[in-house]
């Protein structure tokens, strides 16, 4: 079984590029608890968008889904799950609220994974839940033709306990040292986790639970209000390249953490600009609701969703934004660029130049 150094990782990790992406997270998050201590009944809107956009999206990325509107109803505890896959969307949900609420109180241990990992299968009826794997597992690709390419050996089964604890006392290890941001340290342990693969099943939902977890753990708090797991999911194919790259020659002990590292840096930026973006939107004074619709459009290039409005603005109800939209289309400010449920909106930048 290879070994875990993290400090030994840490300092091959810091080229200009990590290093630019450091400095950008470090200020927003000096950002953040200004905002959060000064904006607080603002953020609440903020809160239950991303808890639905979180559990919608790291499932959706598992091929685990259901409606909108069922989504909505299990999140919001307003229904009972009926299906296998939103029996597991509501373990996912249980297990973000427990993060949410009392990441302080979760040490990343292997007991407590197993814990939380139980929790994420405890409506579906599987015995896998709160179990590591008995079986050996492989990640594999499968192709348009349908054949299957092995693209990593995960840890053996026999292996499983011994390797997850090795990397939860040197992660454990690693945090302690001050010298060490843990904003490099807990994408490297993310990536070991994801190359032990301990689950029968899950895996990949665990790994963005610890994500937030661990980020939390650190004072790094964007995830509540802004889903990470919708960034990830929006750059689906970017996050396996990534992931990919960085598992080659990992058993060796040789991989090269940087691109995996820099994904999910750039990923943790990306939140971080948007919360401070919708907090302007939230909290921009003089600015009726209808202008707050107007804005958002007009700011974002390329087209946009009624429903990303939405998101962008929680605290206004459907009805005033479709009535905003209505008179901005009326007055040609902006264009409907197609019909039907995925109707998307964008602003008359020809108008503006006339």
């Amino acid at each position: 079984m290879r070994a875990f150094h993290f400090k030994a990782e840490y300092n091959q990790l810091l080229t200009p590029e990590i290093v630019a992406y450091l400095t950008q997270i470090h200020e927003y998050k000096g950002q953040q608890n200004l905002f959060i201590e000064a904006k607080a009944d603002a953020l609440s809107s903020l809160l239950e968008v991303a808890r639905i956009q979180s559990t919608e999206a790291s499932n959706r990325i598992e091929g685990i889904i259901t409606t909108d509107d069922r989504l909505k109803k299990i999140v919001r505890e307003k229904t009972m799950p009926q299906t296998r896959s939103e029996k597991e969307i509501a373990g996912y949900r249980d297990v973000l609220a427990t993060i949410h609420e009392s990441h302080d109180y979760i040490p990343p241990r292997p007991s407590v994974i197993l814990q939380l990992h139980r929790d994420l299968y405890k409506y579906s009826g599987k015995s896998i839940g709160g179990s590591f794997k008995n079986s050996d597992n492989v990640i594999a690709e499968e192709l348009p033709d349908g054949q299957q390419i092995v693209r990593f050996k995960p840890v053996p089964a026999w292996e499983t306990l011994e390797a997850i604890t090795a990397l939860c006392d040197a992660f454990q290890t690693a945090a302690q040292d001050a010298e060490l941001d843990p904003l490099l340290l807990i994408p490297i342990f993310v990536l070991d986790f994801l190359c032990i693969h301990p689950f029968n099943d899950g895996n990949g939902r665990m790994s963005r639970l610890l994500t937030l977890l661990l980020l939390y753990r650190s004072g790094y708090l964007v995830g509540k209000y802004i889903s990470i797991e919708k960034l990830i999911s929006d750059t689906k194919e970017t996050y396996y390249e990534a992931l990919q790259a960085s598992s080659c020659n990992w058993h060796e002990g040789t991989n090269d953490y940087a691109p995996f590292v820099t994904y999910m840096l750039g990923v943790l930026a990306a939140a971080y600009r948007d919360f401070e973006s919708r907090i302007e939107l939230l909290t921009t004074k003089g600015l009726s609701k209808p202008d707050r619709v107007r804005e958002i459009i007009k700011n974002h290039l390329g087209k946009i969703t009624k429903s990303e409005i939405m998101a962008k603005c929680p605290d206004i109800s459907q009805i005033t934004v479709q009535r905003a939209l209505a008179d901005l289309l009326k007055n040609g400010e902006v264009t409907k660029l197609s019909g039907g449920r995925y109707t998307s909106y964008a602003w008359n930048r020809e108008r503006d130049n006339k």
